[in-house]
């Protein structure tokens, strides 16, 4: 694949979060700090770290620099996964 559109899509699915993050806020102010509380989680930022470093080390000696981006986006995801809360009522 080539290289920058592989960024771009990155890119793109970032940009694509944070609208996401910023139409939540404005309906419900506070919902933003709720969607990105999986920050302070200490297991969940490492188990987020290891998964970018693994994919990372992998893709990189595959496919090069390209996939670097791609890594750190699917490590931010894991954390988030692993920090999932239940939705408060």
């Amino acid at each position: 694949m080539n290289r920058s559109v592989s960024l771009l899509t990155v890119a793109i699915v970032v940009a694509a979060l944070v609208i996401r993050t910023a139409v939540a806020e404005l309906r419900e102010p506070g919902s933003a700090r709720t969607q990105w509380a999986f920050v302070t989680n200490a297991r969940a930022v490492t188990t987020g770290a290891v998964t970018a470093v693994m994919l990372g080390l992998l893709g990189w000696r595959s496919s090069g620099y390209g996939v670097l981006a791609w890594a750190v986006l699917a490590g931010g995801l894991v954390a988030a996964l692993v920090d999932r809360r239940p939705p408060e009522t």
